[in-house]
């Protein structure tokens, strides 16, 4: 793997790091999903740091992307790191360079203590299934099933919200 290396990344790297979401989108299907900006990464990742982002480089050149997050279990009572994004562009896999994401990931994690490591992968990505599986030793979480709001589901929940009584606590 040599000239390959894998950096964090940095405000100067927001338009590769949206180049390389947008490729992902379009190898899972979904090429008009993309809503993000190089403003809104800049903002989001480096400034608010919600979210934190490694690229591979093979030389001065962007080939991969590890976009990850930290979650906190109550379970464990320790902090956990979601990767949202693993992309690693089509004439560069099978190079190691996923391992080599993981590899700095697992780094991370144990820096920061974490319990685990979780992320999710689409049903059809069967080569990236096996590589999680046989490579990596990951198990499946089947008894698990995801659920999200998006913006107008987000919004919705302000009619859930309690009022305050004329003592500050609920009505």
């Amino acid at each position: 793997m040599s000239g390959f290396l894998i950096r964090p990344a940095t405000p100067e790297d927001a338009d590769n790091i949206l180049q390389l979401i947008v490729d992902l989108a379009v190898y899972e299907k979904a090429p008009d999903a993309v809503k993000a900006t190089p403003d809104l990464l800049r903002q989001n990742i480096f400034e608010k740091q919600y979210a934190h982002a490694l690229l591979a480089m093979n030389g001065d050149k962007p080939v991969g992307l590890a976009l990850y997050f930290f979650n906190y279990s109550t379970w464990t009572g320790r902090p956990g790191l979601y990767l949202e994004d693993l992309y690693v562009a089509p004439e560069y896999r099978k190079l190691g360079l996923g391992k080599a994401f993981f590899g700095e990931l697992g780094k991370i994690a144990k820096e920061t203590n974490c319990a685990r490591m979780d992320w999710s992968v689409l049903k059809w990505n069967q080569p990236s299934i096996d590589f999680y599986e046989k490579k990596l030793g990951a198990k499946p979480m089947s008894e698990w099933m995801g659920m999200r709001l998006e913006e107008d589901g987000i919004d919705g929940l302000q009619s859930l919200v309690l009022e305050a009584g004329p003592s500050g606590s609920p009505a």
